[in-house]
């Protein structure tokens, strides 16, 4: 009898190795996203860190207890959830105001302002903040949390438009209509049906506003001199010292604790995100 032959297996196809080349790339990026926030969570607990992602020989707290005071992190902290909370409520208010004309009512100007709103995300902040910073001297706006809450939001004011907008376009104009019909005002059919019902747009408008807002470094480095009055995101600066020397221990500490509040929000309004506008059965019948 002669022995059975071994069956060859088939070469991998074309498309096979594009998907594995295409997985492979995925891995390298996902590593690459990865590996600062390995370094990030082993430098915390690592009294000799340096930019060497290593396992730290003895983990300890003790960077977390040198920045938790009221100095280093409890007051800056307090300063950006002050700063960046009025200026996302100030933004997506007058966002809301905004897109709602430009949404519902049909004019020859409404694409050229469009364009011109979308025109004015792509200028750089540091192009204007030399104008900027001469008008809050005279208004005597400098160094004070309102005044740069003002200017956070103005600056993030063009992009929000342009998000609500869409998001309110699908909002059935009928429900409107019906709005009216029983005597409700523009506002009122605004701010009673409208934004009900783009719950999620309003929700990914405000998480995007707000983490925009978190991170930014120089307006209020720019516009606030007091100390006591600095945000964490510029507070940040002093774990830079002299001759390039750093503290990387706690500043993975401090950057850890900084990046608490904008997770904090985003799981409690998370849940929204998942849902759609469920507009289906409310143009029925």
């Amino acid at each position: 009898m002669r022995p059975r032959s071994r069956r060859r297996r088939p070469a991998p196809t074309r498309r096979a190795r594009r998907r594995l080349a295409a997985d492979a790339a995925l891995l390298l990026t996902a590593a690459a996203f990865a590996l600062p926030l390995v370094w990030l969570v082993l430098a915390s607990v690592d009294t000799e860190a340096d930019l060497r992602v290593r396992l730290p020989s003895a983990p300890t707290a003790e960077n977390f207890e040198a920045v938790l005071t009221d100095e280093i992190t409890f007051t800056p902290m307090l300063n950006s959830v002050l700063l960046c909370g009025s200026a996302t409520l100030l933004t997506v208010v007058c966002a809301a105001l905004a897109a709602y004309p430009l949404s519902r009512y049909r004019s020859r100007f409404n694409r050229p302002y469009l364009l011109t709103i979308l025109f004015t995300t792509c200028l750089p902040i540091t192009a204007i903040m030399v104008p900027v910073y001469g008008l809050f001297v005279q208004v005597d706006l400098i160094d004070t949390l309102h005044g740069t809450a003002l200017f956070l939001a103005t600056s993030q004011l063009p992009f929000s438009i342009w998000l609500m907008k869409n998001f309110m376009d699908g909002v059935p104009v009928v429900l409107e209509e019906a709005a009216w019909t029983d005597g409700a005002s523009n506002l009122q059919t605004l701010t009673r049906v409208v934004l009900p019902l783009m719950g999620q747009g309003l929700t990914v408008v405000t998480i995007y506003t707000f983490i925009q807002l978190w991170g930014n470094f120089f307006v209020p480095f720019m516009l606030l001199l007091t100390p006591e009055q600095l945000p964490a995101s510029v507070s940040i600066f002093t774990f830079f010292g002299n001759y390039g020397s750093v503290i990387y221990g706690q500043l993975a500490a401090f950057s850890i604790l900084y990046s608490v509040p904008v997770l904090a929000l985003y799981l409690l309004i998370s849940r929204r995100l998942g849902g759609g506008f469920a507009l289906g059965g409310a143009v029925k019948g």
